[in-house]
């Protein structure tokens, strides 16, 4: 799951930034699937 507020430092994605705004050849660091595979959940 990703959490804008945390980012994903590793790959050099800074906190608070969005998910659509994550570039398209981002990967997963835990199960390495790509970010066309994630789906919003609900609060």
């Amino acid at each position: 799951m990703y959490d804008p507020a945390v980012g994903d430092p590793d790959a050099g994605i800074d906190p608070e930034t969005a998910f659509e705004d994550i570039p398209d050849d981002w990967t997963c660091p835990i199960c390495g699937l790509g970010k066309d595979v994630f789906v919003p959940v609900e609060d």
